[in-house]
């Protein structure tokens, strides 16, 4: 499982884009939180998911809060 940083979301979409730790982007669409129990997403905060690839673009999956 992949760690990063949300750097943009749009709720009304529910797209975005997050950093992965070595700074590389990674996609966030709406099957990105499916099932994930999770509505909004805020800039800065630390997640965990899966890393897929789709058409060239690298997409997160099964994204999920990291708790401290």
């Amino acid at each position: 499982m992949s760690q990063g940083t949300i750097k943009e979301f749009d709720p009304s979409s529910r797209t975005g884009v997050l950093l992965q730790d070595d700074r590389s982007e990674v996609h966030i669409d709406r099957f990105s939180l499916q099932g994930s129990g999770l509505r909004y997403l805020r800039i800065g905060q630390r997640v965990k998911y899966d890393l897929a690839e789709e058409g060239g673009r690298k997409l997160a999956r099964g994204l999920r809060h990291i708790t401290f």
